[in-house]
């Protein structure tokens, strides 16, 4: 990705032919530099989109939306992170103590049970085998 003052057509068309991804002008805002580098990271990995899936549920962090089986889902905010966390790390299992790092800040007042109340309230609303418990460790993914 090329960012510049050199805004000429002729200087955009040379950088992007001498194999830059993207070409971005000045004055650009950084939220469009994030938003144009999660685009180029997405297509390096052969991501089009945002979405994460795991069998037949679709997340998309960019829209904050979830769906099963194509109908819509209702997430509270820390439902829809700990879904995104397990989602973006389908294979492995999380310690518990790690997914509370990712939820939570610092400021955040946790009571001990915080994530098993999120995981129960998840597995409500996707069934209870979407996510597996591993006694003494953390949680996965289970089979999509």
């Amino acid at each position: 990705m090329i960012l510049t003052a050199r805004d000429a057509l002729s200087q955009r068309v040379e950088g992007l032919r001498l194999g830059a991804d993207d070409y971005l002008c000045k004055p650009f805002a950084l939220i469009e530099v994030a938003a144009r580098l999660e685009a180029l990271i997405r297509r390096a990995h052969g991501q089009s989109s945002s979405e994460l899936r795991h069998g037949k549920v679709i997340l998309d962090p960019n829209r904050l939306t979830a769906s099963l089986d194509g109908e819509s889902l209702a997430l509270k905010p820390k439902e829809f992170a700990l879904l995104e966390l397990l989602m973006r790390n389908a294979g492995r299992v999380l310690p518990r103590k790690l997914i509370e790092e990712k939820l939570y800040t610092w400021d955040d007042e946790v009571s001990s049970n915080a994530v098993e109340v999120h995981v129960h309230h998840l597995r409500r609303k996707l069934g209870s085998d979407f996510i597996r418990t591993v006694h003494g460790i953390g949680y996965t993914l289970g089979g999509a």
